[in-house]
């Protein structure tokens, strides 16, 4: 080696060094007015590009803050998907928080450093971040810290409540659909449905209502594993173990948490916190069957695709931590968002050209529909492989067409009824 020259791959970790020193040095558990400073930094230094909005109030009357990125902040454009992480669901269970924290901060500081990939991204997805779905039970967590949280000391909401148990339950009308040839999608709320429900579930829910989210993932902490739906069983456990409640996508969802699982640096290996999961993924039912829960809901209810991440063994990580927790995880928060711009989208159209909207949207072969929102676009995240597609709407004729999905951009198919 010559005296005196650095080896390229050298100068980029030394041109990296100071930013990632100084990074590590933000990492912190933030309460809740922390957190609250944090996002509003982040939209101070990137105003043109985010968005703070509440959603709703707390049983404590804390804000639920979502901040929002998009080259247009505000405001829905015809075929760019929506996009959603929610963290902190279960108060004690913090890394989900933190995590999303330094991922609006990381999307920022890349952004204004002209990075290709996340630019690209901001303009073509708008992306709505929720880092704690439950400021009340984070609080009872932090005042007993990191040292001494037990396992559920701040778990549920101010009145204890878990928030994961308390959405409407629609997998047992979904279950009762599926052997009487019913709806497949969208179905309805029970009676009375906003006084059974905490103001935590209430916010998000009518959140869902009023953006056609197509992606999310809601955090959480006390595993380290992707698991998607469904996670209700269908059936009573056999043998002592519940057995595995597949939706219509069951492949599709199974790519989507390996996409995070494999972009996580130790995920996917399997075996984590005393457990191993093959690939680092699992179907809920399969680990356990849960009544209630937010992912089942949203794919029942929205036309939302969720998974739950389970990203540390320790609920509330040591300060010390968090940095290497980032890097652990950053590539994969970024990617599993790049793959909402798979499979098909486009606009439904009736033959004067006006736009439809709540068309429904049928793939043939898998029995869950999803519909168009209010300007007429759809979104319908499909693996790559040739479907047939049909677009139908009370009072028009359904319209059908075949279309082959690739691997990278979604296909644009314009449909009209």
């Amino acid at each position: 080696m010559l005296q005196g020259w650095t080896p390229p791959g050298l100068w980029a970790l030394l041109l990296w060094l100071p930013g990632l020193l100084a990074s590590g040095s933000d990492f912190k558990h933030h309460r809740y007015e922390e957190m609250v400073r944090a996002l509003f930094a982040v939209q101070n230094e990137c105003p043109y590009i985010t968005r703070i909005y509440s959603i709703g109030q707390s049983v404590e009357g804390r804000h639920l803050y979502v901040l929002e990125f998009s080259d247009n902040p505000g405001i829905h454009e015809a075929l760019e998907p929506e996009f959603k992480y929610v963290g902190n669901m279960h108060g004690n269970e913090v890394l989900g928080r933190e995590l999303l924290i330094k991922l609006a901060q990381f999307l920022c500081e890349e952004y204004q450093a002209r990075n290709q990939r996340i630019t690209r991204l901001i303009h073509d997805t708008r992306i709505h971040i929720l880092p704690s779905m439950n400021p009340d039970g984070y609080e009872v967590a932090a005042r007993q810290g990191p040292e001494f949280n037990g396992y559920l000391v701040g778990r549920g909401n101010a009145r204890e409540i878990d928030l994961n148990r308390n959405f409407p339950d629609l997998n047992a009308l979904m279950y009762y659909y599926e052997k009487n040839n019913g709806r497949n999608h969208h179905l309805p709320l029970p009676d009375n449905w906003e006084q059974q429900v905490e103001p935590e579930t209430l916010a998000v829910i009518k959140w869902m209502q009023s953006y056609n989210f197509v992606l999310s993932a809601n955090l959480h902490g006390g595993a380290v594993v992707a698991n998607y739906p469904f996670d209700k069983s269908r059936y009573p456990r056999i043998r002592g173990r519940t057995t595995h409640a597949d939706t219509p996508d069951d492949k599709l969802f199974r790519k989507l948490a390996r996409t995070y699982s494999y972009a996580h640096s130790w995920m996917h290996k399997g075996w984590n916190c005393g457990d191993f999961f093959d690939e680092g993924i699992t179907n809920g039912a399969s680990w356990y069957s849960l009544s209630k829960g937010m992912q089942d809901f949203n794919y029942l209810y929205t036309n939302c695709f969720e998974i739950t991440l389970e990203l540390s063994c320790n609920k509330f990580p040591p300060e010390s931590t968090l940095p290497g927790e980032w890097m652990a995880n950053r590539e994969a928060l970024v990617s599993y968002i790049e793959q909402v711009h798979h499979g098909i989208k486009g606009m439904v159209y009736d033959e004067n050209n006006n736009p439809i909207r709540k068309a429904e949207i049928s793939v043939a072969g898998i029995n869950h529909d999803v519909t168009s929102g209010v300007d007429g676009d759809y979104f319908r995240l499909l693996l790559p492989g040739t479907y047939t597609v049909t677009a139908s709407a009370p009072g028009y004729l359904p319209s059908t067409s075949t279309v082959t999905v690739g691997p990278a951009e979604a296909i644009q198919v314009r449909l009209q009824v």
